[in-house]
């Protein structure tokens, strides 16, 4: 049912209740950082810790909102932005702007997710990023950051003509500190340790293109961010998730035909374990406007 997917799949169709969280938004009444405001911010974010880590507020998979973020970090989005994709189905796969660097998708932590995910973890994760690895590949453990580390996994994992970040950036510091043959956890524990991405997640969640409120920090998340990627060395698709032990290989794919094995192959698959949810959204990085059909 195509028209289920449309509704499903834009996020303004259906307005989202504040209490299931399923995103949100806010930003920044300056562009310039000042240090208070950082450490202001900073504080605000580490105010509630559970088990001795950050909790951030989660944000909102919004293609404007998430492109304005990578932005802000160093990204540059005169080559890509973030789409909305409303459906796994070819009509919609169609409308987007080839090639695509990687998918971004959300899905909701019912029973039978992580049910099978409790399986497929004693099956298919891959070991964890090494120097023999070019996938880039960090932990999460700040609660309710699988935003931004679905973002990282997204960028860091690109083609490498669109790893070439702003000078003086967040990100051309942060992936120079640390690469991809750095262990994961280790990536985790320098992300934990830096005001700095922490101000920035939380201006994006707090910001003017936000269709929803943020909610509060106690609010239970039950939606979770997970990027696909291409990887060009062994021409396979990898799941990236921060809360898995390494990325998990989907299979075969190529930049051409990335995007339909990654909607219809792995968020499809998704989709059918849980038939009647509906909290599901796709955004696709992918070349922008002013640079389509562009090859990498």
């Amino acid at each position: 049912m195509w028209w289920k997917r449309l509704l499903l799949f834009h996020p303004f169709s259906a307005p989202a209740k504040e209490e299931e969280l399923l995103l949100t938004r806010a930003s920044s009444s300056s562009s310039t950082l000042t240090e208070t405001a950082t450490a202001a911010t900073a504080t605000a974010i580490m105010s509630d810790k559970k088990g001795g880590h950050q909790r951030w507020f989660p944000l909102e998979s919004n293609p404007t909102l998430m492109t304005d973020y990578v932005q802000k970090l160093g990204f540059d989005t005169s080559l890509y932005e973030f789409y909305d994709v409303f459906s796994t189905e070819d009509w919609a796969l169609q409308m987007i702007p080839q090639p695509v660097s990687a998918v971004v998708f959300l899905y909701p932590l019912t029973e039978k997710q992580t049910a099978f995910e409790k399986e497929e973890q004693q099956q298919k994760a891959a070991p964890e990023s090494t120097a023999s690895s070019p996938l880039w590949f960090i932990k999460q453990r700040i609660g309710n950051a699988c935003g931004t580390i679905g973002l990282l996994h997204a960028v860091l994992n690109g083609p490498e003509a669109l790893r070439f970040f702003a000078p003086g950036s967040w990100l051309q510091q942060f992936y120079h500190d640390c690469p991809p043959a750095l262990d994961s956890l280790e990536k985790a524990k320098r992300l934990e340790g830096d005001d700095k991405i922490a101000t920035l997640h939380d201006q994006a969640t707090s910001s003017d293109s936000n269709a929803t409120g943020r909610g509060a920090l106690e609010d239970k998340l039950i939606t979770h961010f997970v990027a696909l990627v291409y990887n060009p060395e062994d021409q396979q698709l990898y799941e990236m998730d921060g809360r898995k032990k390494g990325p998990v290989c989907h299979g075969p794919t190529t930049p051409t035909t990335f995007l339909k094995d990654a909607c219809q192959n792995v968020v499809q698959k998704f989709m059918d374990r849980d038939p009647s949810e509906m909290r599901f959204t796709i955004l696709a990085l992918a070349p922008s406007n002013s640079d389509k059909d562009q090859s990498y």
